[in-house]
C-alpha cells in the first residue's frame, strides 16, 4: 500500500508488489448439525392427515355402520284384542289395552237441579243488607244473648218470627228473609231448626257468621234432661 502512494505522487505507475496487503473476501460456511447431516427446513403449510394414518378410527372403519332403529322398533305399539274376540257391552280386561269401552253398564247420574236467583225487591241487594247491618237498627230482637235449646228454636218458624241456628249459634233471621238471593221460601226451610247442613250444602263458600252476626240470639245446646221425679 506504501508503494502503490509513493507512485501516485511520483506519476509513475503503480506496481504491484507481493508484499501489498490485498483485501479478501473470507466465506464462511455454516456449522453442521450435531448428527453430521444438514436438517430439512418443514412446511408450515402441511396439513397432517386427520384421523392420524395409525389412529383407531382408522383401523375400525372396516366395521359396518350401526343400524339406525325406526320408532315402531324402538317402542312397538301395545296388542290389540281383535273385534273377533271381543263381547258386545264388556270391557277389555286386559291391562295391555288402550281403547276406551263402547259401553258402560252405569247410569248415567241424573243432573242436579239447578238453583235460580228470585228478583228481589228495590232496595234490598246485598249493599243494602250491609248498609241496614251498620245503621244501628236493632236486628236481633232480644235484650241479651241466651242458651237456645231445640225445642225453643222449634217455636220460632213462623215468617213474622223465624230463627235457625247455624254452626252452633242461633239467628234471628227474619229481617233477612227479604234479601235472601234465594227468596224467603228456601231460607223458610231451616226456620225453626238447625240448619247447618243445607247451608253447608248450598251455601259452602259463605261466612253466616259475618252475614248475620247483627242477628244472632244466642247459642244452641242439647235439649235438657227432664227433672226426675
Amino acid at each position: 500500500m506504501t508503494a502503490y502512494l509513493k507512485s501516485w505522487l511520483s506519476g509513475a505507475p503503480p506496481v504491484a508488489t507481493p508484499d501489498d496487503d490485498v483485501p479478501t473476501f473470507l466465506r464462511v460456511s455454516p456449522p453442521a448439525s450435531d448428527d453430521g447431516e444438514e436438517t430439512e427446513k418443514e412446511d408450515d403449510d402441511y396439513v397432517p392427515a386427520f384421523p392420524a394414518l395409525n389412529s383407531a378410527q382408522r383401523a375400525s372403519s372396516s366395521r359396518p355402520p350401526p343400524r339406525i332403529l325406526s320408532d315402531s322398533a324402538l317402542m312397538p305399539p301395545p296388542p290389540v284384542p281383535s273385534l273377533a274376540s271381543r263381547t258386545p257391552g264388556v270391557s277389555s280386561k286386559s291391562p295391555s289395552s288402550l281403547l276406551v269401552p263402547t259401553t258402560t253398564t252405569q247410569r248415567p247420574l241424573k243432573p242436579t237441579k239447578k238453583r235460580e236467583k228470585v228478583a228481589l225487591a228495590p232496595g234490598h241487594s246485598p249493599l243494602d243488607w250491609a248498609a241496614l247491618k251498620s245503621s244501628g237498627t236493632d236486628l236481633r230482637g232480644v235484650d241479651s244473648l241466651a242458651r237456645i235449646p231445640p225445642s225453643v228454636l222449634k217455636q220460632h218458624r213462623s215468617k213474622d218470627d223465624a230463627w235457625s241456628a247455624f254452626y252452633g249459634k242461633v239467628y234471628n233471621i227474619t229481617p233477612y228473609l227479604a234479601f235472601h238471593p234465594g227468596g224467603e221460601r228456601e231460607l223458610m226451610r231451616v226456620a225453626g231448626r238447625d240448619g247447618t247442613e243445607l247451608f253447608a250444602k248450598t251455601h259452602a263458600w259463605v261466612n253466616a257468621d259475618f252475614m248475620l252476626d247483627s242477628c244472632m240470639v244466642g247459642f244452641l245446646i242439647p235439649e235438657p234432661a227432664p227433672d226426675s221425679p
